[in-house]
């Protein structure tokens, strides 16, 4: 039976979600506190999420939006390899290549798939609680707007989450995070990551005249670069193997992005009555599996395959939430773990972790990239 859906974030778990939802007959209204969804840098969408966007109908533009990666290989600063796995091996262990695209460019492929004023802007959500009928949701602005049920996508600091669960304390993680687009191609075959003593690069095609990277640094919580981070990044990266030095050079200083990243406490409740969080409001996670935003697409569809599958709202969000726990989890914990084995103090014992590595036998390797990440990854609740 149709219901009446508020889902509080336009994130792209937030407008999977409702293009989930509506795509199955309901009606839906995405409350997002931003004006502008047009921000950001890039994110690599993985077999297993584009399985997932295949289930709400939308795999296929985003595939033809964005660049595919066939091969992930990891390097060190001098250029010398750790890894170098044979394209066509990974793409048929994934079941297809990874698919890389501008988050502004998957948020508006999403909201183009909803219908004409089912997206609101402006809309900063402040309390979220349960009614006789269903929800009540207020905004900042003194709006109050009815449901039958909420979706909470509003990301690491969630209000409905809070609602949920009380204070959900952070925790910073030591280190901090850059992301750019380079105005330059990338060579497909260095798709992947450069290592060195304490910090992370990864870099992949954004189509065929764009590069997405990003770096990773272990620095002091809130710090900034007194000449500018691009200045800083060019003096840290400076003597590192092609191509890092060439994507900083080709990325515009007001388009670098900085962010500090935090552990947030996990959530012990996902769901109560008519309420249910998904995305990073439910698992947020570090950035070094490329999962996050992926694991909020699979929830988007796992979540409107459970209100098909039962009668009850409440009863589909409980086994929602039971069925993606088992999932998320173990990728939460291993982000975590590779973050804090890359950012060792000492750096050598971090540089000794990611030497390790190239010890590991490829099929090991890609076998258990496959279980996170292929199509076959992806599945949802059987009838």
């Amino acid at each position: 039976m149709p219901a009446r859906f508020i889902v509080v974030g336009a994130g792209i778990a937030g407008l999977a979600t409702a293009v989930a939802l509506n795509r199955d007959g309901h009606d839906v209204r995405v409350l997002e506190q931003r004006t502008d969804l047009g921000t950001g840098t890039g994110i690599s969408i993985w077999p297993n999420a584009l399985a997932a966007l295949d289930e709400i109908g939308v795999g296929d533009a985003v595939r033809d939006a964005g660049g595919r990666v066939t091969a992930g290989a990891i390097r060190w600063r001098s250029g010398r390899w750790l890894r170098r796995p044979a394209g066509q091996r990974m793409v048929t262990a994934l079941g297809e290549p990874l698919v890389v695209v501008r988050r502004s460019t998957l948020t508006g492929l999403l909201a183009d798939a909803l219908p004409p004023g089912a997206l609101i802007t402006g809309a900063s959500v402040t309390t979220v609680s349960t009614t006789e009928s269903g929800v009540q949701v207020t905004t900042a602005g003194g709006d109050v707007l009815a449901a039958d049920a909420l979706v909470g996508a509003d990301g690491v600091r969630s209000v409905v989450a809070t609602t949920l669960n009380g204070e959900l304390p952070s925790r910073y993680v030591g280190y901090t995070a850059w992301r750019g687009v380079a105005d330059i191609p990338l060579d497909p075959d260095l798709s992947g990551e450069t290592l060195g003593p304490g910090m992370q690069v990864g870099h992949v095609p954004l189509g065929p005249e764009h590069t997405y990277w990003f770096a990773t640094e272990r620095t002091p919580e809130g710090g900034r670069a007194p000449d500018g981070e691009h200045a800083h990044l060019a003096r840290l990266l400076s003597g590192w193997a092609t191509p890092i030095p060439q994507l900083l050079a080709a990325t515009a200083p007001e388009n670098l992005l900085r962010n500090d990243l935090y552990d947030r406490a996990a959530p012990r409740r996902w769901s109560r009555g008519p309420m249910v969080i998904v995305g990073d409001a439910a698992h947020p996670m570090r950035p070094h599996l490329g999962q996050g935003g992926c694991q909020g697409i699979e929830d988007a569809a796992v979540l409107a395959r459970c209100v098909t599958q039962e009668a009850d709202l409440p009863d589909a969000f409980t086994s929602f939430a039971t069925f993606r726990r088992r999932r998320v989890r173990a990728l939460v914990r291993e982000a975590a773990t590779i973050g804090r084995i890359l950012n060792a103090r000492p750096t050598a014992l971090g540089a000794a972790a990611s030497w390790g590595t190239a010890a590991l036998p490829e099929r090991v390797v890609t076998a258990h990239l496959a279980s996170i990440a292929a199509r076959s990854a992806f599945a949802v609740p059987l009838d």
